[in-house]
């Protein structure tokens, strides 16, 4: 097999898969809303109107989908080297709040300005990135407990910052932070929509991240680590600063998440957790922690958000079934990839039996 098709079947076959479990818990979605008592096409007809019916519709759906992009990919490296990372949410917030802060000062005309205060959003998202990652690496402290503590710190920092802090650009009765200036923010790609260069930020963050996983040397190292650690250490790559490093960088995405939606969005930072960490890891899962499928994945979740308030207004369906379909493809996907992998294990059974003879005869 050459190195193009290699890189197709590894890049199409998680999405080929994935796509399949999506239809899969759409029809049992179907059949949720039928018991119901609602009509499941005209439920289906009003999301796809709501999230594609007009340009300011689209515009909604990619809105919703960059964040929940920048965080699938945050979760994706982390899942490569083996972390489970679920202190994306924390990692998002202190990135917006970062960018919320910085981007209200005068940092110099455009580019100048947006640049320096997404910078601030990955810095702080790196930041609360690295600190599990180096009581991971140095001390064995599980990632999952630790992430999940500084969620909680986070947001109760940034709480605090809004509401006490003097010395910060905030607005206490507002729980947010000054506006952003005109100059630090990220354009908007369609008048009469709010769809901000963020999406672009996204895209591009993705295409760094496949050329990260699977064209340099550090990729390699994270995708050993994430498959073996015992091989890892045996071929003498070092695991405590691979898992410090993915960690920094799920932090760097997670953040820049947070700083778009800051300086795209909401053009300032609101005390408010949108819950988009946490759906970002069932981006990842379901696009199979490959960049290409986080993007589709990503898409799909904005589409079930954009559309849901459509649904509901036009179809009579709770806007609440659309938590019920996202459960639903998360379970589908993760029992796709159980059967996918009962498939490899058989496979490898069958083959060490059928060389077992041939062993015998050698020796």
């Amino acid at each position: 097999m050459s190195e193009r098709q290699s890189w197709w079947r590894g890049a199409i076959s998680p999405i080929v898969s994935s796509t399949i479990a999506v239809l899969a818990a759409l029809i049992v979605g179907g059949i949720v809303i039928a018991a119901t008592g609602s009509d499941p096409i005209e439920a289906y007809r009003a999301m796809f109107r709501g999230a594609f019916g007009s340009r300011r519709q689209i515009g909604e759906t990619l809105v919703s989908a960059t964040p929940l992009i920048l965080g699938g990919l945050a979760f994706a490296i982390a899942a490569r080297a083996g972390m489970f990372n679920i202190g994306i949410e924390g990692q998002l917030v202190m990135g917006a709040f970062a960018a919320g802060v910085i981007g209200t000062y005068d940092l110099g005309p455009r580019p100048v300005g947006l640049v320096i205060a997404l910078a601030a959003g990955v810095i702080a998202g790196g930041i609360w990135g690295m600190i599990p990652g180096l009581l991971k690496a140095f001390s064995g402290a599980h990632e999952v407990i630790t992430t999940i503590m500084l969620n909680y710190l986070a947001l109760r920092m940034v709480s605090y910052a809004v509401n006490n802090v003097d010395w910060l650009p905030v607005n206490p009765p507002l729980q947010a932070t000054d506006p952003v200036l005109p100059a630090n923010k990220l354009p908007i790609l369609l008048d009469g929509t709010r769809l901000h260069a963020g999406i672009i930020v996204a895209i591009v963050a993705a295409i760094v991240l496949w050329w990260i996983l699977f064209r340099s040397v550090y990729g390699y190292k994270v995708r050993t680590v994430g498959l073996s650690p015992g091989a890892a250490k045996f071929s003498g790559i070092p695991w405590k600063r691979t898992i410090v490093i993915a960690m920094v960088l799920s932090g760097i995405f997670a953040g820049l998440g947070g700083a778009s939606e800051t300086l795209g969005l909401q053009g300032r930072f609101y005390n408010v957790s949108p819950g988009y960490g946490f759906t970002a890891i069932a981006v990842g899962l379901v696009g199979r922690n490959h960049p290409i499928g986080v993007i589709a994945a990503g898409l799909l979740f904005g589409v079930l958000r954009a559309g849901a308030t459509q649904m509901q207004n036009s179809a009579d369906v709770s806007k609440e079934i659309v938590q019920v379909l996202q459960g639903l493809v998360i379970l589908a996907v993760a029992a796709s990839a159980y059967v996918a992998m009962m498939r490899q294990r058989r496979a490898a059974a069958k083959a060490a039996v059928s060389s077992a003879p041939e062993q015998g005869v050698e020796a």
